[in-house]
């Protein structure tokens, strides 16, 4: 039998220099950058597709944007952090919704700094046309005037002033129907320099379900009732709430009350026929505003 073995005397296989080496890896992220580039091109030829099938409203669907993140980072290994997956597919989906139609952001920017442009930014992509407003009155009328898809309002307060509380509008179910879809930032962890504060962002659509989300509730009530009861009353019809501001009117014998409660609620949910029996609201029924996706809090461990 022969030997394969090289001769003794043979000298050894030389190694690769390093510039050969790193011209080799140069070479394969080419041919990888090439292959992604590929595939982006066969999504935007289905996102096309996609856009072609649908007949109205505004391209944006905050819930399954948040599932497919949710989704991706559940599969994700190797060393690209988390942060930058999500920060990537975040201006892939803007590019994709600005492929189905005009698509301008509303900003109310009360902060000097513009933190609520830059939060704005970060979620709806970085070249997203935007128009900054002083009050969210301004940003909310550019929804119902047609002029923007979304607007990116700060979030209500008990301290607020009246004329912030841009949620009370929503109370009225005028048209446009204006619901708030989605809770900012989705990605919570908040790296050095990025913008610190959230925001709510409404549109003249429906939120549609992620497989993870808590709903906004609207409640016009007697001016007598309490915290406690209002939420005992929630809790009751299986409604057990999160955070609430009440306002009370002092020209009215009425108060409003926002309720942050887990889920994604419609009007057609039963608990809310309940919860009115129980509350004995003065002149509608419950209103629920929206719902958005529960955001990404940690880092997994």
């Amino acid at each position: 039998m022969s030997s394969i073995l090289p001769p003794a005397d043979s000298p050894p296989p030389i190694a690769p220099t390093p510039e050969a080496a790193l011209a080799g890896l140069r070479a394969t992220l080419d041919a990888l950058d090439d292959q992604l580039h590929d595939l982006l091109q066969r999504r935007a030829a289905v996102v096309g597709e996609v856009g072609r099938l649908k007949t109205q409203g505004v391209a944006l669907r905050p819930g399954r944007e948040a599932a497919i993140i949710r989704r991706l980072l559940a599969r994700h290994q190797g060393a690209l952090p988390r942060a930058a997956l999500v920060r990537i597919w975040r201006e892939l989906l803007a590019g994709a919704t600005g492929m189905q139609g005009e698509f301008v952001l509303a900003v109310c920017d009360p902060d000097p700094a513009g933190a609520y442009t830059q939060l704005a930014r970060e979620h709806f992509g970085a070249l997203t046309p935007l128009r900054v407003h002083r009050t969210p009155a301004q940003a909310i009328g550019e929804l119902s005037a047609g002029s923007a898809g979304v607007a990116v309002l700060p979030p209500p307060s008990d301290e607020e002033p009246t004329a912030s509380a841009w949620w009370l509008a929503l109370l009225h179910r005028d048209a446009p129907r204006i619901h708030i879809i989605a809770r900012l930032p989705f990605w919570a962890p908040r790296p050095e320099g990025a913008p610190r504060v959230q925001a709510l962002v409404a549109a003249a659509i429906a939120p549609d379900p992620s497989g993870a989300d808590r709903s906004l509730l609207g409640l016009e009530v007697s001016d007598a009732i309490s915290r406690g009861r209002l939420t005992a009353a929630l809790t009751a019809v299986g409604l057990p709430p999160g955070p609430i501001i009440l306002r009370r009117d002092p020209t009215h014998p009425v108060a409003y009350a926002l309720v942050d409660v887990a889920g994604h609620l419609t009007e057609a949910d039963p608990r809310l026929v309940a919860l009115r029996a129980a509350l004995r609201a003065v002149q509608r029924p419950p209103v629920v505003l929206g719902a958005y996706a529960i955001p990404i809090e940690d880092e997994p461990t």
